[in-house]
């Protein structure tokens, strides 16, 4: 496969807790080519971690207003971005991609990692997940330890049901079966956020409205539109349409 030129950002999403960074150091170590050079980039408030000392340069990241900052240093190939795992992690993704383009980066993929155990306690993390598993492409099952089988088997379906195209794996002593196969950068996520390309929507126009727009050849008006995603709708009163639980309060 050439060589990117862009370096390549991958997007780790997972609450607090979820063993999100001993992942991240078996998928660096073992998914990595010689002559990579990547950077983890965690959120200032992530206490440190055992795993921390497995990784390279380290840069702490800050979250202001719903905007990213973030310094890379020069010369790296893949850099791996550990959202902050006790936030929004809708608010964090749409403010990712401004970021990754002024960064001068292309998204690998994004990869969640699921805490099984608190997922199987709390009902509401159901809601929690789908929004960052419409948004991944890959998943990966972690903290399994006294989960039951039915649970695990019943979230999987779940998903396998909805047909989302993500790749579902499972963790175990934190290390994953294919550290090359979860970083292969092919797009298999449901949302289109991250794409070049975008979705438009276009709808019938009631004639006599402000937002009229005659179609060239006299037809039907129509409003063309870009699409948002799903998750990123707003209600009428300004709110995300689709609600999660704040995951804060769960850990």
């Amino acid at each position: 496969m050439p060589e990117p030129e862009k370096p390549l950002l991958y997007v780790i999403l997972g609450t607090a807790g979820s063993g999100r960074r001993e992942v991240l150091a078996d998928l660096i170590e073992g998914g990595l080519a010689e002559g990579d050079r990547s950077a983890v980039l965690l959120a200032v408030n992530e206490p440190p971690d055992a795993a921390d000392a497995k990784f390279g340069p380290l840069i702490r990241w800050n979250w202001t207003e719903n905007v990213i900052g973030a310094e890379l240093p020069a010369g790296i190939t893949h850099a791996f971005f550990v959202t902050d795992g006790r936030a929004n992690p809708v608010d964090q993704i749409e403010a990712l991609k401004p970021w990754l383009e002024s960064a001068g980066l292309e998204l690998g993929r994004v990869i969640c990692v699921v805490n099984c155990r608190l997922a199987e306690q709390h009902s509401e993390m159901r809601a929690w997940y789908d929004a960052c598993i419409h948004f991944s492409d890959v998943v990966l099952l972690n903290r399994r330890e006294g989960v039951a089988n039915k649970w695990l088997s019943e979230f999987r379906r779940h998903y396998e049901d909805l047909f989302l195209p993500c790749l579902f794996e499972f963790v175990k002593a934190g290390r994953v079966h294919n550290p090359r196969l979860i970083l292969e950068p092919q797009a298999r996520r449901m949302s289109h956020y991250f794409d070049e390309e975008t979705d438009w929507v276009v709808r019938g126009i009631e004639s006599g409205s402000e937002d009229e727009t005659l179609a060239p050849d006299g037809d039907e008006e129509v409003e063309v539109s870009a699409a948002v995603d799903p998750f990123f709708a707003l209600d009428a009163a300004g709110r995300r349409a689709k609600r999660i639980v704040d995951v804060s309060k769960l850990l």
